[in-house]
């Protein structure tokens, strides 16, 4: 398998764009029984925030890779039927976007989680809602993904989420770099936020301004011994331009090949790569 580090590390993985497949917390939820016999648990998301909570930044105990948080790769999940309807966009749509034509065909979050992530302030009452940002993960092990992958039950998921393989799933990969790069070029583009867990928890810390998101980056990267990136967010304001995407990670050569007839009319292609460990349950990498 030839892939392609963007530290220009080829022929080799490296730490940062392929971290090692991290345990599962255990917030992750007991894996359902077999499709035949399995039923929906009812819970809901937990109870919103009506004020984000102030960070604090801590000490790491351990510190890697935390002096250059434009090196973070960021990810964002997606089904691979949603793809042309990005493509036709040019761009990947906040939920509460107007400039939506047609909405996604595979939903994957659930309504009660959607309608949660809608009522959450980023930066306290009034501010814009965690909805009106597009997210992305900051490990390809993040906890939600790794519900899907291990078809274990999570209220955040819909129906079609659940039902779906992760070889259905495809990860569009920027970083952190490509975010201020492109917010640096716009006077009046608002900063992107970052979140130690689900942007829609109550316990859930937000960096909302520019040097506290940096500082929140840097504890999350530090902290080797914390699952907090597993769970934490990075939110874009309204869009996030599809020529920003450096490579969509795939889980075979099938889904690969599937994925570039759909990108040979697009103006950006980025490369498309198959890695396996991203699209496994942690416990069978």
């Amino acid at each position: 398998m030839n892939e392609e580090c963007i530290h220009g590390l080829d022929g080799e993985l490296c730490a940062l764009c392929f971290p090692p497949a991290a345990p599962v917390a255990s917030t992750v939820p007991v894996a359902r029984a077999p499709r035949a016999s399995r039923a929906r648990t009812a819970e809901a998301p937990t109870a919103l925030r009506t004020v984000a909570a102030p960070i604090t930044t801590g000490s790491a105990k351990t510190k890697r890779h935390d002096d250059n948080v434009g090196e973070q790769r960021i990810y964002h999940l997606t089904h691979i039927r949603n793809l042309p309807g990005i493509l036709a966009a040019d761009r990947l749509l906040a939920d509460t976007s107007e400039d939506w034509e047609t909405r996604p065909v595979i939903d994957i979050s659930s309504p009660a989680n959607r309608e949660a992530r809608r009522q959450t302030p980023v930066a306290g009452e009034d501010s814009p809602a965690v909805a009106d940002h597009v997210p992305f993960f900051l490990s390809p092990n993040a906890l939600v993904w790794e519900n899907i992958r291990a078809q274990s039950l999570d209220p955040r998921l819909s129906e079609a989420a659940h039902d779906a393989a992760a070889f259905d799933f495809v990860i569009l990969v920027s970083t952190v770099k490509k975010v201020l790069d492109a917010q640096a070029a716009d006077a009046d583009a608002t900063p992107f936020a970052v979140t130690d867990g689900d942007a829609a928890f109550t316990t859930t810390r937000f960096g909302s301004t520019p040097d506290a998101a940096d500082t929140l980056l840097r504890t999350l990267r530090g902290n080797l011994d914390s699952d907090s990136i597993l769970k934490a967010e990075l939110l874009v304001p309204g869009e996030f331009p599809f020529g920003l995407i450096t490579l969509i990670g795939v889980a075979n050569d099938r889904v690969r090949d599937a994925v570039k007839p759909i990108l040979a009319a697009a103006s950006h292609k980025p490369k498309v790569a198959v890695y396996p460990p991203w699209f496994h349950p942690t416990d069978q990498d």
